[in-house]
């Protein structure tokens, strides 16, 4: 019984989440009361609070010279985003009249490779923070693929992503979307790769790499190694989703004899 606590501090070291609150007396701790309702305080801002577009479009801008459009979902609002999840998966008329039109017979040529798609999902503080940074560096790590413009699409869910692709004829689109916050981390970035993306793609024809954030999450360059390692696998295959694996050597696993 001893060793319980060192075990318990052990694992707190480890990882952001909660692990074991014990109370002292018959209460929880203050400072434990405290540190929960600030994290919930920061999940509901990460959901309700709009995403500093300016500020990605900057950041963007500032990465030799990218592109951007600004374009936005059917939901209305915030509340009506929340309420409606069918509305945030497509886009408004007046947005996707916003898209340049590529012709179908030049679109080999004229089309983009991969379309970004930046949307605000469940937490503006993620895009905010992780969305042009990933950018960057995907730009560097796929130089033989030719970008779009990165489309920044408010009140957007993963699949308005399909729309989008659709409207700039690209055969690929990775969304980067704002996670549903938790209460150990609140700006956490998923990214979601999709094959000849069209509006009524299943789920399950996309690949999801999740949990980008810096607390504990996948760092910036495992992400980016791992999305490039898709996006050449799916333009191989032409597909991804369930027929598109990570299949790079994985490091052994450390056994409790080692």
């Amino acid at each position: 019984m001893t060793d319980t606590p060192d075990l318990f501090n052990t694992l707190r070291r480890l990882t952001p989440s909660r692990i074991r609150l014990d109370a002292t007396g018959s209460a929880a701790p203050l400072a434990s009361v405290l540190d929960f309702q600030l994290s919930h305080a920061r999940a509901r801002d990460a959901i309700h609070l709009p995403a500093d577009w300016d500020r990605i479009t900057a950041d963007l801008h500032a990465i030799d010279g990218i592109e951007t459009l600004a374009l936005k979902s059917r939901a209305e609002d915030r509340l009506v985003y929340i309420r409606r999840p069918d509305l945030g998966r497509r886009l408004a008329p007046e947005s996707l009249a916003l898209i340049p039109p590529v012709p179908p017979d030049l679109a080999p040529d004229l089309a983009p490779d991969l379309a970004i798609v930046v949307a605000d999902g469940l937490s503006a503080s993620a895009v905010t923070t992780h969305a042009a940074r990933m950018v960057a560096r995907l730009k560097d790590a796929l130089p033989e693929l030719a970008f779009g413009p990165i489309a920044l699409v408010r009140e957007g869910r993963v699949a308005v992503g399909d729309e989008v692709a659709q409207a700039m004829q690209a055969p690929l689109c990775l969304v980067l979307v704002g996670e549903r916050p938790g209460l150990s981390v609140s700006d956490s970035l998923g990214a979601y790769l999709t094959w000849n993306p069209r509006p009524g793609t299943p789920d399950s024809s996309r690949n999801c790499v999740s949990n980008i954030h810096g607390n504990g999450g996948l760092s910036y360059d495992d992400a980016t190694d791992l999305i490039a390692y898709l996006i050449r696998g799916a333009r191989a295959l032409k597909a991804t989703g369930v027929a598109l694996k990570d299949d790079r050597p994985k490091a052994p696993r450390i056994t409790k004899s080692e």
